[in-house]
């Protein structure tokens, strides 16, 4: 008769099996890296080989061109459809959001999730859940997967929705400080190349996005182009507004300093009206914070003489 399996060694055979699948899943990575490695440095070879026989007269054309190295990053695995189901497009955009470079950060994050949604299931495993019931352990591992595998996410959005309140706190200051350099005399040019140089320790955010715009620009993109990513990556209505005047400003030129004064003020304007805003909402707090709290106390400073009052006059009826 067979002997019958308990709950610890079904659940130690159930995690040896993902150890297994685990170990079969990276030798067919790496096979697969390994494969197109060799594909790379055949074609690499080719090419060399053609150029030197096409340009023999002239030694300086025919240099062997360097094969990748092993340490390359396989960025590759982000567009094949695991990639893009582990990395999807919104995760993509929250770690552009976060101001990471864009490839190796996407790749990271995928060995990141990866890793932490296999090996903390593991480690619940093997600390708790097994010593536990059935149910318990198998509660224990899907909380360690679901921990490992949304954890960096997690931690993401919060980073990029840091990083959105603080583009809407550095706003105003990017415009008067923009406003400054037009009224001196710079060109609008200028202004933007200054302000990502010289003012990166105060327009943290802004100051890095206007980098990376002027790097465009350098490269030969349009000044929309190039703008279009600090117009819609934070979701900000404002500095969509204002990249918008910007654009215009470059494209037919004219003043920009009126245009500049008048939108520092609405936005000085909606700023106030946000505050008073969160003054209401923190009045509406307080008051049951009040009544939760200094009601009790004021009842007994108030009402604490009558009551003992009381009691002395009954006891002394009695």
């Amino acid at each position: 008769m067979p002997q019958q399996l308990s709950p610890t060694l079904l659940a130690a055979l159930s995690v040896a099996v993902l150890a297994l699948g685990l170990l079969v899943l990276g030798a067919a990575l790496i096979s697969a890296e390994l494969r197109r490695l060799r594909h790379e440095r055949a074609l690499d070879r080719a090419l060399a080989h053609g150029a030197s026989l096409s340009q023999a007269g002239d030694p300086s054309l025919h240099a062997p061109l360097a094969a990748p190295s092993a340490s390359d990053l396989p960025v590759h695995w982000l567009d094949t459809r695991l990639g893009r189901a582990l990395v999807a497009d919104e995760d993509r955009r929250l770690i552009e959001q976060c101001g990471f470079p864009a490839v190796r950060a996407q790749l990271i994050f995928l060995l990141l999730r990866l890793g932490l949604a296999l090996l903390l299931p593991v480690l619940v495993y093997m600390a708790w859940a097994g010593s536990q019931t059935p149910a318990r352990a198998i509660a224990g591992l899907a909380f360690g997967f679901t921990l490992g595998f949304m954890g960096p996410k997690w931690l993401l959005a919060r980073r990029a929705a840091d990083r959105r309140e603080q583009v809407a706190q550095e706003l105003p200051l990017f415009v008067d400080l923009l406003r400054l350099l037009q009224g001196v005399g710079l060109s609008l040019d200028q202004s933007l190349q200054i302000m990502a140089t010289d003012f990166h320790h105060v327009l943290r955010v802004l100051g890095f996005e206007l980098g990376i715009a002027n790097r465009q620009y350098a490269q030969g993109r349009t000044r929309e182009h190039s703008l279009q990513r600090l117009a819609t990556l934070h979701g900000n209505e404002d500095l969509a507004s204002l990249v918008m005047l910007l654009v215009q400003v470059d494209r037919h030129g004219g003043a920009v300093q009126e245009p500049l004064r008048i939108f520092s003020e609405r936005l000085r304007e909606r700023r106030r009206m946000e505050m008073k805003e969160r003054i209401g909402r923190i009045t509406v707090k307080m008051t049951v914070i009040m009544v939760t709290t200094l009601l009790p106390a004021l009842l007994v400073v108030t009402a604490g003489p009558g009551f003992l009052a009381i009691v002395r006059s009954v006891g002394s009826m009695r």
